[in-house]
């Protein structure tokens, strides 16, 4: 009943590009690197931890980072300092400074002023990374890079609002790079060559896969000060999810502990005075004594917020963080890509 709703979606997203194609709408080109990393279909695909896996590969450069940052409660440009927080920058890019403390971290919902104020205010920045910016036609990149979910590439999908696709899949053109996240760490070459037969790429275009690695079970501030046990005791777990997709670190978690009860919630999702309370009841209900609440990084940054983190202090929280890897020679050939065109395009 949606897809007469998508087809007129679709069409307007069509020749908005088309627009951009033919130069009646103007793209801005600039004289520095500019990377994007994005996607076609709406949330989920790991498009930020990619972005910190270029942050760390690009990390003898001067970065900094643009996204439009999702669900604050600002608008406009923000250079983020000491005081930002999930609420005036957004959650993905406060984690971004938080593990990348030396590096500027900015956000606008107009990418062309955002990268205008980047020059004007911190001059000596040689490399921009535009964070969920595919669509945002308005910036010509140097290189841009397209995330599609292993479970759900973007071929297998229709436009919104009866499929997930912000655009029709014949937008995935103007990528240069094409990363198959969230694949499974042991991935066979023949599922490699039926994936890349399947997205049929261009003559121009490279594909890639990439995996995502957990981190190490790490404790949030001060919360677990008063623990009685050693984290390898835990047997029951309260799970927090405000991510688009969940399943892969709900897996995860069951996977390595005993007793789980998952708390899902939208992604972004900004916890409420009565979410406090339901994560409280629902954390004293847990079986057993050596129990923990466990969330993702992500999640962490809106759990910090002062209001909230008041409320939760006294109970023991963990996060686990998250770090992209790419299967076999995928890594050297993705990092030469990306290293060859900084070089060649970079200002000493």
């Amino acid at each position: 009943m949606l897809y007469p709703i998508s087809i007129i979606y679709g069409i307007i997203t069509f020749l908005r590009n088309k627009f951009y194609d033919w130069s009646i709408f103007k793209s801005t080109e600039f004289d520095l690197p500019v990377i994007v990393v994005g996607n076609l279909n709406v949330g989920g695909v790991g498009k930020t931890p990619h972005i910190e896996y270029l942050i760390r590969l690009l990390n003898n450069y001067k970065l900094a980072t643009l996204s439009r940052g999702y669900k604050r409660k600002t608008s406009g440009f923000i250079l983020a300092n000491n005081n930002s927080d999930a609420s005036t920058i957004g959650d993905e890019p406060k984690q971004i400074q938080n593990k990348f403390p030396d590096i500027t971290v900015t956000v606008d919902e107009k990418r062309v002023n955002g990268i205008e104020q980047i020059k004007s205010l911190v001059p000596e920045t040689q490399i921009i990374l535009l964070d969920d910016a595919y669509q945002h036609r308005a910036v010509k990149p140097g290189i841009n890079i397209l995330i599609t979910d292993y479970s759900k590439l973007y071929i297998n999908d229709t436009v919104l609002p009866s499929g997930r696709l912000r655009e029709w899949s014949i937008g995935s053109n103007r990528a240069d790079i094409i990363i198959v996240s969230k694949s499974p760490s042991v991935l066979s070459p023949i599922d490699i060559r039926r994936i890349k037969t399947d997205l049929n790429p261009k003559p121009y275009q490279e594909i890639f896969f990439s995996y995502t690695k957990y981190g190490k079970l790490s404790s949030f501030k001060d919360t677990c000060k008063n623990l009685t046990f050693p984290p390898a005791d835990i047997n029951s777990v309260l799970l927090i999810t405000g991510i688009a997709k969940p399943d892969a670190f709900y897996y995860y978690i069951k996977d390595n502990y005993q007793n789980i009860e998952h708390l899902a919630f939208g992604d972004h999702y900004l916890f409420q005075k009565e979410d406090i309370e339901t994560i409280k009841t629902s954390y004293k209900n847990l079986y057993g004594n050596n129990k923990v609440i466990i969330t993702t990084e992500k999640d962490i940054m809106r759990l910090s917020l002062p209001e909230i983190y008041n409320e939760l202090k006294e109970l023991p929280i963990f996060y686990i963080p998250i770090e992209i890897c790419f299967h076999g020679n995928d890594k050297e050939e993705f990092d030469n890509k990306i290293l060859k065109y900084v070089t060649a395009n970079s200002r000493n």
